[in-house]
């Protein structure tokens, strides 16, 4: 299943990126509130996102990983995706990631509005959610410009770099996505 937003083309992953990923998930600046940490090896990528690739085969898929691509130029920027819960809750949790050199464009915003359209009309969930470390100030204003509400504070939760960090919990309801499209 691929995605289109404005500027960007979402495509899912597969074995083919494994070494933009692998790069991706190699830079200090994206593993900053990263739970998976940089990987010793491309095969320690290759493990990371084994489940993620194999989710493809999955009938029902309960997780999808695209790749986030400029559509002008065919470049890759990062990764983005969600799980589902698959069950009569209707819940996903979203995420994204981006390069450095592309934070700051309205990307992350872009790709986060477009997984919560998808959320509530493909998949027809009623609740996305979304966590965040509390430090990480750039995320909190993409979740709350994508119309999500912090609900509150998982503490300690996230093991970072050797750390327990706390962590935010953001949502959207599809009653409150309908009432933000009607404004």
């Amino acid at each position: 299943m691929d995605i289109q937003t404005h500027r960007l083309e979402l495509t899912e992953i597969s074995w083919v990126d494994l070494e933009n990923i692998h790069r991706l998930h190699s830079i200090f600046e994206v593993d900053e509130f990263n739970t998976v940490g940089i990987p010793k090896n491309i095969e320690e990528t290759r493990e990371n996102i084994k489940p993620y690739v194999n989710a493809k085969e999955c009938d029902p898929q309960s997780k999808y990983t695209w790749n986030i691509i400029i559509k002008a130029t065919g470049e890759f920027i990062g990764l983005g995706g969600i799980k589902l819960s698959l069950d009569k809750f209707r819940i996903g949790e979203i995420f994204y990631k981006l390069l450095p050199e592309h934070w700051g464009k309205g990307y992350a915003t872009e790709v986060s509005k477009q997984l919560i359209e998808v959320g509530f009309d493909r998949f027809n969930l009623h609740r996305i959610e979304a966590g965040c470390a509390v430090k990480n100030f750039k995320s909190i204003r993409v979740l709350e410009k994508s119309g999500m509400t912090r609900e509150g504070i998982y503490r300690k939760i996230l093991p970072i770099r050797g750390e327990w960090v706390d962590s935010y919990l953001y949502s959207i309801i599809e009653d409150e996505r309908k009432k933000n499209t009607d404004r």
